[in-house]
């Protein structure tokens, strides 16, 4: 499964604008309208502030580019375009320092990525698809199908094994996942695999007893190697909006999330809660999710995503 050739600068800006469209048409339109109908006064300022916030873009980020709108120099009557550049310059700075790529140290044999999320995200898919870009490099990828609860899921793990040629462990649906997942770890390590992917069930962020299962699973990952996790990869799924928040907050305080996956930002017009959980939480952000195809999550672009969602040309 090559998607070297879909990778392209052109290419992915083809999808990521048609992926994020819903958001910067709801932005973009927003942002014209009252641009268009006066002249950009400090009332017209407040009313881009409120749009800002109405895109999920967070009250701090919002606050800042209104001040950054302020402060520029406009010719006289500024245009659309003029407004969304502040605008993207903006986010861009917000999100650059958390635009960091998912860094495999191939020291670890394997390195363990633990994935998770709440149903619904697309965590499992997101595995399959990770999976094929790291086969891509030429990795040997063993996936573990810790979500014991779902036997879809461990199906559904199971079919992007043998599409992707990584390996593949689970056991009989309702077993015990950290035994699992000892199990995998074990087994990875054994064969000298270099990544190990491993799913979790879909935990609702205020089920305390599911919460506690996962902790658990990361205890026994450390009792074969002290240092995994290498990695934990926290799922997000875009239309969630505002509720993307507390999972960031509660997860990263239960297992230490490492780095983000957001997906679904083709399916909503609320993609600039990305911006807003980024200045927030300065968490790292890996890839992002824009369409159904392996080729569709992609690493992530500060530059790409703030120009994309304020409705600029490449």
């Amino acid at each position: 499964m090559n998607d070297n050739a879909t990778e392209t600068s052109g290419n992915w800006w083809q999808r990521l604008a048609g992926g994020l469209k819903r958001s910067s048409s709801a932005l973009g339109e927003a942002l014209s309208e009252v641009v268009l109908k006066r002249q950009l006064d400090a009332a017209a300022i407040d009313d881009i502030e409120d749009v800002l916030i109405r895109a999920d873009l967070g009250l701090q980020t919002a606050g800042e580019i209104a001040t950054a709108l302020r402060f520029a120099r406009f010719a006289a009557g500024a245009s659309p375009d003029e407004v969304k550049a502040v605008v993207a310059a903006e986010v861009e700075k917000v999100l650059a320092p958390v635009a960091q790529p998912l860094d495999i140290d191939a020291t670890k044999k394997p390195f363990v990525i633990l994935v998770a999320g709440v149903n619904g995200s697309g965590k499992t898919t997101t595995i399959g698809k990770l999976a094929a870009r790291l086969r891509d490099q030429g990795r040997s990828v063993m996936l573990a199908a810790g979500d014991t609860f779902r036997a879809a899921a461990i199906d559904q793990l199971k079919i992007w094994a043998e599409r992707t040629g990584a390996a593949f462990i689970a056991c009989e649906p309702g077993a015990d996942a950290a035994g699992l997942v000892f199990d995998a770890v074990g087994a990875a390590k054994a064969h000298g695999t270099d990544v190990l992917l491993v799913d979790t069930a879909g935990r609702l962020q205020n089920r305390t007893e599911l919460m506690d299962e996962l902790q658990k699973i990361v205890r026994v990952i450390k009792k074969i190697d002290a240092s995994a996790p290498h990695a934990v990869l926290l799922v997000l799924d875009a239309t969630v909006g505002q509720n993307a928040l507390s999972q960031v907050e509660i997860f990263q305080k239960l297992i230490g999330v490492t780095g983000l996956a957001m997906t679904k930002l083709d399916g909503t017009a609320r993609g600039g809660i990305l911006v807003a959980i980024a200045a927030k939480f300065k968490v790292p952000v890996h890839f992002i999710g824009v369409g159904e195809s392996v080729a569709d999550l992609m690493p992530f672009s500060a530059h790409d995503f703030a120009r994309a969602i304020a409705g600029l040309k490449s």
